[in-house]
């Protein structure tokens, strides 16, 4: 895992005028991805999910709204960023939703669906990241939220969204955990 978060692309989510609290936001889903992709010793591209994670959120320099994943993608594209960090921006909503799901809300037809594991791992940690940040629970650390993640989506709503939304978070939640378990590497990452 050779990846380091790039002081060029930090201006360049700056520039583009992401805000100081959406940045602190993208740089821990940046790092948190990067831990969890080390722990699960997948043969991984280490560089889209570091940055992947930091432009995730892109679409928040222009809009909170739930189309900012789609923004981010149209935006990503105008900057120049590789189709794929621009996907990850256009699939994390609600974890990725399905054609029917795009087509209710109005999105362009495409696809939403995270196919790769470097996509799957940003989205969970993205969900991590609101859980240990926002202080609604209160943790003891970083792993209690990755041990009790189903159980909170399954209390707490606004960490599920919806009934399909929260089904995906846990399918990739037992994905990556069952990774995590094979690989030996239970939080914290081993060095």
């Amino acid at each position: 895992m050779t990846y380091k978060i790039d002081q060029a692309d930090l201006a360049l989510l700056w520039k583009a005028g992401l805000s100081e609290k959406d940045l602190r936001h993208s740089v821990l889903v940046a790092e948190k991805a990067l831990d969890i992709a080390k722990r699960t010793n997948a043969d991984l591209d280490t560089e889209l999910v570091g940055r992947g994670a930091l432009f995730h959120d892109l679409g928040k320099a222009l809009t909170h709204s739930y189309q900012h994943g789609e923004v981010g993608a149209e935006l990503g594209e105008r900057l120049g960023l590789p189709p794929a960090i621009s996907d990850i921006a256009r699939k994390h909503f609600h974890g990725g939703v399905s054609p029917e799901e795009a087509l209710d809300l109005g999105f362009p037809d495409k696809d939403y669906t995270p196919h790769r594991l470097e996509e799957r791992i940003i989205i969970y940690a993205d969900r991590l990241i609101d859980i240990i940040t926002d202080g609604y629970i209160r943790l003891r650390d970083e792993q209690e939220a990755e041990e009790r993640f189903e159980a909170l989506l399954n209390k707490h709503p606004k960490y599920g969204k919806d009934e399909i939304t929260r089904e995906r978070y846990i399918g990739y939640h037992r994905e990556i955990q069952q990774l995590i378990r094979k690989a030996g590497r239970e939080f914290p990452a081993t060095v």
